[in-house]
């Protein structure tokens, strides 16, 4: 009998650390990025035909990681055990069919599950949910055996703590650049590299040649098609994947030049990827995905970076999604004079989460980048120091996080 009660509460424990820490990290790193977040639930919207429901995915976007999180770290410490196993119950009997429903039928190529920290397939992440599923499902049965690390009184004040924290905290990295950058654009990465892969390690795929003789059909590899044998006709010609390999962590970087012709109208030119990854002086590319839903309240900053980019001879660009017309409407409204390109609305959303941002590039290396609100001035614009103070927001993000929760551990009240 002892040794039954021993194992059930090794299982208690064990569930309640592999679902709370599960939770807790996944609620955390999209929480660190709450717009890629956005952005990957914009794609299942996509796939569902609901593009109407895009003004609402930020939103729902914080408040599913804000309960991620605070679920998680509930679990951990064990406060409100009952609620909390029946809530994290509740999402899982939702995400579990979802992720089945994914794995099938995949609407998207990751489920975004861990944000862009810890990319999982699809089919990885419905095992993940059916281990979870049996672990919360027996914390539900057991709840009363999980020990709670603060008392009821401060249960209370910890709750209000941890979910204040999780809001301010998803929030702050919505409206700055990510505390921590999970992307390959980040600082200090070289563009093409991440484009690049190892040719023995990357897919592998075969061509198929389809041809008819006498009304059959059939298929022939390169090495025995009968191209030299005029009674087969070719059909069609198809190329399989034959083994999935490694795949680059940057796919769709591609830069296409804007120029303004005689008649005044805007075009797309040629590709200049490999001239702007290739130069080897400091590049400036002011990103912005929408030039329609761009904030403009710091563009005189940008203004000034583009005058000294022309004093020193850097070459800048404004890379934008954006259609020849809203860049003609735009051009004509604020007279900038740069040189305008054209890219991936994705790929923008990618190298900067801000509308606009500033990438300062050499050689194709990120040297540094910043949301508009933190564009610094022409003087600190090479001498600053790459990500300055980004360490120091997540040691203080830490900081803020554990210290309350320990102070309150250790409080006590005299009698």
């Amino acid at each position: 009998m002892k040794q039954k009660i021993v194992l059930e509460k090794i299982i208690v424990e064990l569930s309640r650390v592999i679902v709370g820490a599960t939770f807790a990290f996944s609620g955390f790193v999209k929480a660190v990025d709450p717009l890629g977040f956005t952005y990957k639930m914009q794609d299942y919207l996509i796939s569902l035909n609901l593009e109407g429901l895009f003004s609402i995915a930020l939103p729902l976007a914080i408040i599913m990681v804000v309960a991620e999180f605070v679920l998680g770290v509930f679990l951990l410490l064990g406060i409100n055990s009952k609620v909390t196993t029946r809530l994290i119950g509740l999402f899982m009997v939702f995400f579990t069919p979802l992720t089945f429903w994914i794995a099938l039928t995949n609407p998207v190529a990751d489920c975004g599950c861990f944000g862009d920290a810890l990319v999982i397939s699809n089919w990885v992440s419905f095992y993940k949910n059916i281990i979870l599923f049996a672990g919360i499902a027996f914390l539900v049965i057991k709840w009363k055996k999980i020990t709670p690390l603060f008392s009821a009184k401060k249960a209370i004040i910890a709750s209000f703590f941890i979910i204040l924290y999780g809001l301010l905290f998803s929030l702050h990295n919505t409206y700055n650049l990510p505390i921590i950058d999970f992307r390959p654009y980040k600082i200090g990465a070289n563009i093409p590299d991440q484009m690049f892969v190892d040719p023995d390690k990357a897919d592998i795929y075969e061509t198929i040649f389809i041809y008819s003789k006498d009304g059959v059909e059939k298929e022939f590899s390169e090495s025995d098609y009968p191209w030299n044998d005029s009674s087969w006709i070719f059909i069609d010609m198809e190329t399989r994947l034959v083994k999935e390999g490694i795949k680059p962590a940057i796919e769709d970087f591609a830069i296409e030049s804007l120029y303004l012709d005689e008649s005044g109208e805007w075009n797309v030119g040629g590709d200049i990827t490999d001239l702007i990854l290739s130069d080897t002086t400091y590049t400036f590319i002011m990103v912005s995905y929408s030039l329609e839903k761009m904030s403009e309240r710091y563009l005189p900053r940008f203004n000034d970076i583009v005058n000294y980019a022309d004093e020193k001879g850097y070459p800048f660009y404004l890379l934008t999604a954006s259609s020849t017309n809203s860049v003609k409407e735009w051009e004509a409204k604020h007279n900038t004079g740069v040189q305008f390109c054209h890219a991936d609305e994705r790929t923008l959303k990618t190298m900067i989460r801000a509308n606009p941002g500033l990438m300062l590039i050499k050689e194709g290396t990120v040297i540094n980048k910043w949301d508009d609100s933190k564009v610094p001035s022409p003087e600190n614009l090479l001498i600053k120091k790459p990500d300055q103070g980004k360490g120091t927001e997540l040691l203080i993000s830490i900081i803020l996080f554990f210290v309350p929760l320990l102070i309150l551990k250790v409080s006590y009240r005299k009698k």
